[in-house]
């Protein structure tokens, strides 16, 4: 697709990972918009991840979550070693990955963030990322996420 090129496309290439980009069309402004995009690009939502800035005892860090679920901010918290999380500043997150909201990935960041990625991502397949615009998604190996952002693991949804 012309145009589709982001920093996280461009990563990808580089570093001779495999992955695919799907264009998709849905209002950034829509409800449920992960649920949506899952729903247009014909896959099961729980493939469908969202790239969430957060702030962890001050530091930015970025949670990856499914779309069918809630981030649990304790957990996050924990995962990483802290005392308490909170989302970030829609601001302070575009600033700092380079990126609009509903169009962050979790790679090809401005600044490279620690990143956590929910444990269900290791159960399937593949997965589905921003690519680093709104209306485009990757879909690559959650292992190749965890390699190429350095992110740990760990159980992030809300029960």
């Amino acid at each position: 697709m012309a145009g589709s090129g982001t920093p996280a496309t461009a990563l990808l290439i580089k570093r001779g990972i495999a992955h695919r980009t799907h264009p998709y069309r849905v209002s950034p402004d829509a409800p449920n918009y992960g649920a949506l995009v899952a729903e247009t690009l014909g896959v099961a939502p729980e493939r469908v991840f969202k790239s969430l800035v957060t702030e962890v005892d001050g530091a930015l860090t970025v949670a990856v979550v499914p779309v069918t679920g809630e981030l649990d901010l304790k957990a996050l918290a924990a995962a990483v070693g802290g005392k308490r999380a909170a989302m970030a500043d829609r601001a302070v997150a575009e600033r700092a990955t380079g990126y609009v909201r509903g169009g962050i990935s979790p790679l090809g960041q401005r600044r490279r963030l620690p990143t956590v990625l929910d444990e269900s991502a290791l159960d399937l397949p593949t997965i589905y990322v921003s690519a680093g615009r709104r209306g485009l998604q990757l879909e690559l190996a959650a292992a190749d996420l965890v390699a190429l952002t350095e992110a740990s693991t760990a159980p992030l949804q809300a029960r």
